[in-house]
């Protein structure tokens, strides 16, 4: 079954019209993960000299070389070059959840012309590496996923609008606490809790952690700068539970203010050098080559109908979740593991007394 993505393009133009190539990102990710031009311009497709002269083109347009090359010691990103990369990065991290929302509501919509209307697995649920990851399991079942906060998602399913709902609750006491805010959405008679995947949440810090970061409590001592998630996330629900845990105020965090969307828009604004410290997962501070110090775990859950249980449509995602290759593939995330994945039990455990 073909899939549509959407994936964003930049144009920078200047007041003459002249327009920065797309392409020259590519070469720039490629320079900094390889460090040496020849194996970039191979990556990215290219002929070294297109390549060279690609950077040499828009180094002109700037006024400041891209890439610096010296003899024996490969190539590395100017200044520049790593402010355009990681300015890419952002919009891409910040963006992708919701072209992934619109891609999978296109697809949908090209598949029902095209075939009729035929059964769709509905889930809504907070964007995360594992989520991501259920289109390319499920074979021929048509998923409609969504991506929003645990409560919007939850009250999706309250109202019909969805299957599925996904929110994550951290282990103890702070999930204890974090799991009063969803109690006036959750239904212990008539819904039922499917296990999906336990993950490593924590700081993401500059590579080598130069600030010696090790903690929450470091976050409020000198000058270290914080990139936060947005209010409304189950992220910033478990950072703020940690922080009263530990009696630190959050006004005492330089940078509590400011939010990104995405757990890899977060790892994006650290590695740019814009924070020296982030609150998120350890996949995400994998994928962009930064350190990692791990504060708690989490488990992520899909909530349904129990009478939804008996539908071929769920019985399929069952399927799917209990079987190797799904759970392999979870496994192969930093930070990530299918602890009772595919597991389903009564609402009732997550609910404190």
């Amino acid at each position: 079954m073909k899939r549509i993505r959407i994936t964003p393009a930049w144009y920078f133009s200047d007041e003459a019209g002249n327009q920065l190539d797309p392409k020259l990102f590519a070469l720039l990710e490629a320079v900094h993960r390889h460090g040496k031009l020849t194996r970039a311009a191979e990556t990215v497709g290219v002929s070294y000299r297109h390549a060279w002269n690609l950077l040499n083109k828009w180094g002109e347009f700037f006024g400041i070389p891209l890439v610096e090359l010296e003899r024996g010691k490969g190539a590395r990103l100017s200044a520049l070059g790593e402010k355009l990369l990681w300015a890419e990065q952002r919009v891409i991290a910040r963006l992708g959840p919701q072209l992934e929302s619109l891609g999978s509501e296109l697809n949908l919509a090209i598949q029902q012309t095209l075939e009729g209307v035929k059964p769709v697995l509905r889930l809504h649920a907070s964007h995360g590496y594992a989520v991501e990851q259920l289109p390319a399991h499920l074979d021929g079942l048509r998923l409609d996923l969504q991506y929003c906060s645990p409560r919007e998602a939850l009250a999706a399913l309250q109202r019909g609008a969805c299957d599925l709902a996904g929110f994550h609750l951290p282990h103890g006491e702070v999930g204890r606490r974090v799991s009063r805010g969803y109690r006036d959405l959750l239904k212990p008679r008539s819904y039922r809790v499917v296990r999906f995947i336990t993950r490593r949440q924590g700081l993401m810090v500059a590579p080598g952690n130069p600030l010696g970061i090790g903690g929450l409590a470091d976050l409020a001592k000198g000058g270290t700068r914080f990139i936060n998630r947005q209010a409304a996330s189950g992220t910033r629900a478990l950072l703020d539970g940690l922080l009263e845990e530990a009696e630190l105020p959050a006004r005492g965090v330089r940078g509590y203010e400011l939010e990104e969307y995405t757990h890899s828009a977060v790892a994006a604004y650290v590695a740019a050098g814009m924070a020296d410290a982030g609150f998120g997962v350890e996949a995400a501070a994998r994928r962009f080559g930064l350190g990692f110090v791990p504060l708690a775990l989490e488990d992520y859950l899909l909530v349904c109908h129990r009478r939804s249980l008996a539908e071929p449509k769920l019985r399929r995602l069952l399927e799917v979740l209990g079987g190797a290759a799904f759970q392999d593939a979870v496994a192969a995330l930093p930070g990530y593991t299918p602890d009772r994945c595919g597991e389903v039990e009564g609402v009732e455990a997550l609910l404190p007394d």
